[in-house]
């Protein structure tokens, strides 16, 4: 998920120099979030369903820490469009959240994974040259994620200003779509490979941390920026925004609680997500939040199952 941090802290700091920039690092957060619930959850079902011809995809019941602290967050983050601003006392609730996430994944059972391919023969080496080679790789992909986040963001923004595209809907979706590509593209091909639990695991726990670290660390940027401790203002699209990818995430946590992910909620997650390309003014938004929220609020009141599900993740039990 580094490319999506670099692109999104890249506006947070430059929010701090020039209030215009408050508004990307808004979209470019925002329609990340989206986008992996309202496109790769779909895509990773699709793929499965294509190669298997099954309708669902059952969870391994350690994803339940995932989704548990998604429910956590996505709570949590309903605050934000009421107080209208992202500070640093956000990033201490939500830093705090995945710092809490990691610990409990951390103490979750061991599962060793098959290696194959480049990875099968640096998993080889011996362990001195292993972790070596790791290192290595890992600080030259995050050096170039690095270096190409700010011309690859004020590119963004002056072909918008060029072709006369609203810059805010560029940075909302094609942004994140071509930093979200590498995880789309690793989940895809676990569910081609029958392993759609393992797809689905890549996308759930690159939710989370978007959803907690990646708002985290926005405010902590932009207030080293601006040397002040102030938070970020939100203005009404920006509160919008995120009131409804709360609402969306909400939805999907309800669909995912009994731990299973059918064709129709993958059907209803892409055919919601797509509305909302089509239709992109504040009404339009408005009308999309209640629809998720009526949308999760009747699923729990009409299905015993989910709400039995949704209690033991708010009671942490089962």
């Amino acid at each position: 998920v580094l490319p999506e941090y670099a692109v999104d802290l890249y506006f947070a700091w430059q929010a701090g120099k020039d209030p215009v920039y408050t508004q990307y690092a808004t979209a470019n957060m925002t329609g990340a979030n989206r986008i992996l619930i309202g496109v790769g959850w779909p895509l990773v079902m699709g793929a499965y369903a294509l190669r298997s011809r099954q309708a669902t995809i059952e969870l391994d019941r350690s994803q339940r820490t995932e989704l548990r602290f998604l429910l956590l967050a996505t709570l949590y983050c309903f605050l934000i469009p009421i107080k209208g601003t992202l500070g640093l006392f956000d990033s201490l609730v939500l830093v705090g959240i995945f710092i809490a996430y990691l610990k409990s994944a951390a103490a979750g059972d061991l599962i060793e994974p098959e290696l194959a391919g480049p990875a099968e023969t640096v998993g080889g080496l011996p362990d001195g040259r292993r972790r070596l080679t790791v290192a290595l790789m890992f600080l030259a992909a995050a050096a170039t994620i690095v270096w190409a986040a700010e011309p690859f963001a004020e590119s963004l923004l002056g072909v918008g200003r060029r072709l006369d595209i609203e810059e805010f809907i560029l940075i909302q979706w094609l942004a994140p779509l071509a930093s979200e590509a590498p995880e789309f593209i690793v989940a895809i091909l676990f569910a081609i490979r029958l392993k759609p639990a393992s797809g689905f695991a890549t996308l759930l726990s690159s939710k989370v941390n978007q959803w907690t670290l990646l708002i985290g660390a926005l405010p902590i940027a932009y207030a080293l920026s601006a040397g002040t401790g102030d938070a970020i203002a939100l203005g009404a699209r920006q509160s919008s925004e995120v009131l409804l990818t709360g609402a969306q995430s909400l939805f999907a946590v309800v669909l995912l609680a009994p731990m299973r992910f059918s064709r129709l909620s993958a059907l209803a997650l892409a055919l919601l997500f797509t509305a909302q390309l089509i239709m992109p003014s504040a009404g339009a938004r408005a009308a999309f939040v209640w629809i998720y929220l009526g949308s999760a609020l009747a699923i729990v009141a009409a299905s015993t199952r989910h709400r039995r599900a949704l209690g033991a993740l708010l009671t942490n039990k089962g």
